[in-house]
């Protein structure tokens, strides 16, 4: 099993990108035009808040907490950075792209937290959190190229 301080650093760390996907999805849900679109984000913000509630409460059943401040890492992560300017030129295919660029580093934080020897509750809660996050990353994709091919 991993030392309680790599877990913590681990949990921490999709934590973060949670926080960055539900601040980007939140943004996006406020200042996209299309309906689907700002329904689907709102969607996602919501799953990713509920996600980050579900691991601070593993944090807290270990005896840790997670700071409610945002870490050293950034208050949004950079992948989430050109989405705004994305939504001001109201091109659907290029603000699905940088959702799905925001995705890929959720995707990517999730596989590497999968890699450790989480215990037991904690790691059933990464492999649905995972698979949530993979499911909106592959729904974002689809509607990316079905946007670029219309």
């Amino acid at each position: 099993m991993e030392s309680n301080k790599e877990v913590f650093s681990t949990v921490h760390h999709l934590i973060e990108r949670c926080k960055d996907g539900a601040k980007g999805y939140k943004t996006a849900s406020e200042d996209v035009e299309d309906k689907d679109l700002k329904d689907l984000f709102k969607k996602y913000a919501v799953q990713r808040d509920s996600m980050i509630t579900e691991l601070q409460d593993q944090l807290h059943k270990m005896g840790h907490t997670d700071s409610e401040s945002s870490s050293i890492e950034g208050t949004i992560h950079r992948a989430w950075i050109d989405l705004k300017s994305a939504i001001t030129s109201k091109d659907r295919a290029r603000v699905l792209e940088e959702c799905e660029r925001g995705e890929d580093y959720a995707v990517s934080a999730y596989q590497d937290a999968l890699k450790k020897d989480l215990p037991g509750q904690l790691k059933a809660i990464v492999e649905q959190q995972y698979n949530d996050v993979k499911n909106a990353h592959d729904h974002i994709r689809s509607l990316r190229d079905a946007a670029k091919s219309a």
